[in-house]
């Protein structure tokens, strides 16, 4: 054999056993790499459940001419606030003055016929008859006065409960027709919350001790927090059978007026969960929108496992079913291991597992 060839069969040699010394040491690694696992932690927790809002007034309603005419005066302003009883518009009243006046001089003149008439009546000069005929026409005249006083009470718009003026309708001088717009006047001291809740959850809502009483936050539209709690009183009779949802009513109290009609915003319940079995979003997995786990068995192979998600919290799942409370499941490397693969791993308390996903669970 030549020199040249020793040497390459030399290299040959060198580089098989370098190969088979890499490939086992490869394969060491894999049999003694350990997989991190963990088991469902159980506890009582709260979740947040989130619904858009209509933010409605106590009381809002339009403000409509009642008879026919000119605007004479304005007597408030828009977006102020009014009390109840407080003048707001005053239409032209020179016509039902004037029937006003015609109507009290006839009720005067007849009070005086009636009084002559009685005085006579009681001399036995005229007769029953004739005295009722003349009560009649005071009855009358009185009657068409207190119509007359109605007619010319109408020019005069007054606010019927203490609220917020909207914007004006009309403006001063216009001719306004019986039944026109002139503006809407809103009682916001509180305020109807409506919000959709759907069938299931309003279920779950039905089938607590204390539906009576559920309170509720509201996110304004700032993305801040209202103050003040709201009490869901009122919940609609029908679902909508389109969305499978059924409006709730929450009342609000809102003494600093902060609160408008026609505002969004979000409704924010919270729901207490007792003996909640709650686990780590990054040991579950999605095929084809399910959620699955890695569960380990008793000769240390994993076997997927179907979830139902109750609740999504920041880096936690609650889980409905899929899981029971011993279950082990894998915690890391689910893309690396396979179906039905025996591996080794180390076990971590949930707590502790938990606690480093830096999620308070209350």
């Amino acid at each position: 054999m030549s020199r040249m060839s020793k040497m390459v069969l030399v290299v040959s040699m060198a580089a098989m056993l370098l190969t088979v010394g890499c490939n086992s040491h490869k394969e060491g690694k894999e049999r003694h790499t350990k997989y991190l696992v963990t088991r469902p932690l159980i506890l009582d927790t709260s979740i947040i459940r989130e619904y858009v809002c209509q933010i409605r007034a106590y009381q809002h309603i339009e403000i409509r001419a009642l008879e026919r005419g000119y605007l004479q005066k304005i007597f408030v302003d828009e977006g102020k606030f009014v009390k109840k009883g407080q003048m707001m518009f005053q239409i032209m009243p020179l016509l039902y003055q004037a029937e006003q006046q015609k109507a009290k001089a006839e009720a005067e003149f007849a009070e005086i016929e009636y009084k002559n008439t009685k005085s006579l009546a009681d001399s036995q000069i005229v007769s029953k008859n004739e005295l009722a005929l003349t009560k009649a026409k005071f009855d009358k005249a009185n009657a068409e006065l207190s119509l007359a006083q109605v007619h010319l009470g109408f020019t005069e718009i007054k606010a019927p409960f203490s609220g917020i003026m909207d914007r004006f309708q009309v403006r001063l001088g216009s001719l306004i027709d019986e039944g026109d717009l002139l503006t809407t006047l809103s009682d916001n001291s509180e305020m109807w919350v409506y919000f959709n809740v759907p069938e299931a959850e309003y279920l779950d809502y039905k089938g607590t001790s204390n539906q009576d009483n559920l309170k509720v936050q509201l996110k304004m539209a700032n993305h801040k927090m209202f103050k003040y709690t709201g009490l869901v009183k009122t919940i609609e009779a029908d679902f909508n059978n389109e969305t499978g949802n059924i409006a709730f009513r929450a009342t609000f109290p809102n003494p600093d007026r902060l609160l408008r009609h026609g505002e969004t915003g979000n409704i924010l319940v919270n729901k207490v969960m007792k003996n909640a079995m709650i686990i780590p979003q990054k040991a579950t997995f999605e095929i084809l929108d399910k959620k699955y786990v890695y569960v380990v068995d008793k000769d240390s192979v994993i076997k997927s496992r179907k979830l139902t998600i109750a609740s999504e919290l920041p880096d936690l799942y609650i889980i409905e079913s899929g899981l029971k409370e011993k279950d082990i499941i894998l915690l890391e490397g689910l893309r690396i291991v396979k179906e039905n693969e025996k591996i080794n791993f180390e076990y971590e308390e949930p707590k502790k597992v938990i606690s480093e996903l830096k999620i308070h669970a209350e």
